[in-house]
């Protein structure tokens, strides 16, 4: 009998928030900003973070693709608040786009679809994509050519409305007809 051991995860550490502070800057010069925002020149590194100790502060790496990297003479516990409190807001403001879906069907009448109509339309209007399927059953299957013809009047109604792109041509997946669209 084998015995599996769990493996601890990692914990995953955003890239975007990790700045060099103090004795972590690798770099044997740097342009030193001070604290009030004046430019306080190139300097060597240890001198820099002299100089940020004496005024009880850190030498923070802000511009490390500089040439010479750029340093800032600040609070390093604040500063990495400040950078964390933009990266939520950033993410917050972020829009995702989800593949919302509307299911239609080889026998379906001309009422609901207009209903799926008016409900696709609601989706680009939120911004998101469009999944159009039809799921095939019994004898419908020996007929998948009516069901492409079927998704494809749909994406033609709706581009009478919208400017439309097709991300997914209307293909045959086994029992399924399915495609793919988008909003310009």
């Amino acid at each position: 009998m084998r015995i599996h051991y769990r493996r601890k995860k990692r914990t995953q550490v955003d890239l975007g928030l990790q700045y060099r502070a103090n004795e972590s800057i690798r770099v044997p010069e740097v342009r030193v900003i001070g604290a009030e925002g004046e430019t306080l020149g190139v300097m060597q590194t240890r001198d820099a973070i002299a100089l940020a100790r004496e005024r009880e502060l850190d030498l923070v790496e802000v511009a490390p693709n500089a040439d010479p990297p750029v340093c800032r003479i600040q609070d390093y516990g604040q500063f990495k608040y400040q950078k964390e409190k933009e990266h939520k807001a950033k993410k917050v403001h972020a829009r995702k786009v989800e593949v919302k879906g509307v299911r239609l069907s080889v026998k379906m009448g001309q009422h609901d679809v207009d209903i799926r109509l008016a409900k696709a339309k609601s989706f680009f209007d939120d911004g998101h994509k469009l999944k159009i399927e039809i799921i095939l059953r019994g004898r419908e299957k020996a007929h998948g050519d009516i069901a492409i013809e079927r998704i494809n009047d749909f994406i033609d109604t709706l581009k009478q409305s919208y400017d439309i792109f097709v991300e997914q041509p209307t293909k045959r997946q086994e029992g399924n007809v399915s495609a793919i669209i988008g909003r310009k």
